[in-house]
């Protein structure tokens, strides 16, 4: 029999709508009948793409038995954290403080009618196993619990509240001057745990982590050594051994390892979440949409900075990936891709000798076979081999006596044909759903992917995506003449109140798509979402933003992240993206709600810096603002210049190229037009330099810092 999920728009909460669960989705009538029944709330929170949620779904919820406990002893709700991110991190947070451990999906939170916790963990087996006790027990005595100890659960819920309110940023009366001296700490920090042999940082489980390597290349080009407009020799990706913790090394060997690793799809592109290793060889086999996004700049960061065709290769497979599996017909991204198929982690992804030599002619399988490892023994569960980069080509070309443009022709046949097989296995789950964060995230990947390469297609991915976000996402409030974004959409429903990472990694977007190619309409939506980030998600008061707007539903905590998370934090972002609309506009209030969220934050930057890369970026350009490159002429006349801006790496600068006929520019825009010519002005806070006629002029000021 189908309970309520039915109806709902997640394909998380889709997948329990046959469950013998009496489940609700989050609302007002499952909470009000946990008040009217007296029933405790057992809260269960994942997403599609996560395997040990299938694996208790599978154990507990479509049991019988068990489901009659849960509908007996509490009211039952089913949340798709990827949906409602703001219920995910209270109950996250809760849980880390009652248990002193770190949580994860699936969550499970058990918690009184007015939804405070007393209870929780994260998967349950049915029966005790793995040192947990078996789910169906513990329903029993959390039940019991809540009926025989109401004053000691009313005291812990509200200590938790007050630790809430006690971990939020406090404002200073004293506004401390700000110092790079953060920035630097933590890179030290990075350096302490760089893995120097493997790349990336800390030990198992390894993530990418893409907005620290973003901190690490900024640095290394705010040094000086690398201006990004000097073409640097190909294959120059490697670290060097001399200073592996430099900024640099630390960034593109851990980029390099990963590209070459089992966390990277090796014959369809695109990168899983994490590896469950300490070398990048065998993932957590769930590709999400929100590691893409960011990796496709990282890696278009690093071809900029070393040209090594690795990290094109990389970006070309990653975007293609994107359009051909995660793009939907109406334009927007959809979210993710399960880790399993037919009910087994990665089936989809691996394989064995034996299949790869039925597919392939001999002189394939000579060059497939060591360059991915099908020589050595198994890396997978069950005697299978998960592919990744075992052995180079020019090693394999020696071994076998053929040229090395040989190899590379026989392995991209062999490539073809694996890809061509695997793609007749049934496919992992696709989450269908469209959030507006997560497309944010990809639209700003594919954007800087086609500004670096000159890629008009996946440009034209990107503005696909933004327009439907536009179309369906965006709307006018009822009652107000302001539009604004909804978070989620699906089947041709959007619903729910979008978040502050919603706005910001929105609004950073834009300004990535205006600097690829400029449109007026582009800056008028930057301007309305930051106009509604002021509005409904700032504090006055304190400064800062809550991950919730002002008119959301009131719960019982209304965060204001600074750290990064999976996702960059949405403080660091709107921080950064604020300055720089605000240095494109002229606008001083978003410079100074910026500046604002910094020192709300600053006193934690300068404690410990670890996990704040996103607001250390921010307060790196609030120290020292962005150049701003005014392009005005032709628009065919610019594209020249703009081809050897757009290759070069040059994360302090934004370049706006702004055509002849463009109106409507605010004054750092509206520069004189030459009749037939291009002029650049450099401008850097309220300075601009004399305008420039040739690029050559253009690139000196550049390369020399004149402002500095």
């Amino acid at each position: 029999m189908a309970n309520r999920l039915g109806k709902e728009t997640s394909p998380y909460l889709q997948q329990h709508a046959g469950n013998p669960v009496d489940w609700y989705a989050w609302g007002e009538e499952a909470l009000q009948a946990a008040r009217a029944q007296d029933k405790p709330i057992l809260l269960s929170v994942g997403y599609s793409a996560c395997h040990w949620c299938h694996v208790m779904a599978r154990e507990s919820f479509e049991d019988v038995a068990v489901a009659a406990l849960m509908n007996q002893h509490f009211i039952n709700i089913k949340v798709d954290r990827e949906e409602r991110p703001d219920l995910d991190q209270i109950y996250q947070l809760a849980h880390q403080m009652m248990s002193q451990r770190s949580g994860g999906w699936p969550l499970t939170m058990f918690l009184t009618p007015e939804q405070e916790p007393f209870f929780g963990g994260t998967y349950f087996p049915k029966t005790a196993r793995y040192g947990l006790p078996g789910f169906a027990d513990l329903l029993l005595r959390v039940a019991q619990f809540y009926r025989a100890e109401r004053t000691q659960i009313a005291r812990q819920g509200e200590a938790i509240v007050a630790g809430f309110e006690r971990m939020q940023p406090a404002s200073q009366a004293q506004r401390a001057a700000f110092s790079s001296k953060p920035v630097d700490v933590a890179l030290e920090n990075l350096a302490a745990s760089f893995d120097a042999r493997y790349g990336g940082f800390g030990a198992a489980p390894k993530f990418p982590h893409p907005t620290d390597l973003d901190l690490c290349l900024r640095r290394h080009a705010s040094t000086g050594r690398h201006q990004g407009l000097v073409e640097p020799k190909p294959g120059a990706g490697g670290a060097d051994a001399k200073r592996p913790d430099d900024p640099f090394n630390m960034a593109i060997y851990t980029l390099g390892r990963m590209a070459v690793g089992g966390i990277y799809d090796q014959l369809g592109g695109g990168f899983c979440r994490y590896s469950v290793d300490a070398y990048w060889l065998i993932p957590h086999f769930e590709k999400m949409l929100y590691d893409n996004g960011p990796l496709l700049s990282r890696y278009s960061d690093a071809w900029a900075l070393t040209r090594d065709p690795l990290f094109a290769e990389v970006v070309e497979e990653t975007a293609d990936w994107t359009m051909r599996e995660m793009q939907s017909p109406e334009g927007g991204y959809y979210s993710s891709l399960d880790a399993d198929s037919e009910h087994e982690e990665g089936k989809f992804y691996v394989w064995t000798p034996a299949l790869v030599r039925a597919l392939l002619n001999d002189a394939e399988y000579a060059v497939c076979a060591p360059f991915y490892g099908l020589d050595r023994e198994a890396n997978f569960e069950g005697a299978q081999w998960h592919l990744h980069v075992a052995r180079g080509l020019d090693d394999i070309a020696r071994a076998t006596g053929q040229q090395e443009e040989k190899c590379s022709a026989l392995l991209a046949s062999a490539r073809a044909k694996l890809f061509a097989a695997r793609e007749q296995r049934v496919r992992p789950g696709r989450d269908e759903k469209i959030l507006t964060s997560w497309n944010a995230l990809m639209i700003e990947g594919m954007a800087r992917s086609a500004r670096v390469f000159g890629r008009p297609e996946w440009l034209a991915s990107a503005r696909a995506a933004l327009d439907f976000l536009r179309t369906a996402l965006w709307r006018k409030k009822q009652g107000t003449t302001r539009a604004h974004l909804l978070a989620t959409a699906k089947d041709g429903r959007a619903h729910l109140n979008a978040y502050l990472d919603d706005y910001a990694f929105l609004l950073s977007a834009l300004i990535e798509l205006m600097q690829v190619e400029f449109y007026s309409r582009d800056l008028e939506f930057a301007q309305d979402l930051a106009e509604v980030l002021l509005e409904q998600f700032y504090d006055p008061g304190a400064g800062g933003f809550f991950f919730t707007s002002h008119d959301h539903e009131k719960l019982i905590h209304r965060p204001k992240p600074g750290h990064d998370a999976a996702t960059p934090s949405g403080n660091g972002v709107a921080a950064f993206a604020l300055q720089r609309l605000g240095h494109i506009t002229g606008e001083s209030r978003y410079l100074d709600a910026a500046e604002r969220t910094l020192h709300l934050f600053y006193p934690a930057l300068e404690q410990h810096p670890g996990g704040f890369s996103s607001l250390l970026m921010a307060l790196e350009e609030a120290m020292e603002p962005p150049r701003v490159v005014v392009l005005r002429g032709p628009k065919e006349q610019m594209r020249a210049w703009r081809r050897i801006l757009d290759q070069a790496y040059l994360p302090a600068t934004l370049v706006l190229a702004a055509a002849s006929e463009a109106k409507d520019l605010p004054p750092v825009l509206a520069k004189p037009i030459a009749a037939g010519a291009v002029n650049a002005w450099v401008c850097q806070g309220v300075t601009c330099m004399a305008p420039v006629d040739t690029p050559e002029a253009l690139f000196d000021i550049l390369k020399t810092d004149k402002f500095r």
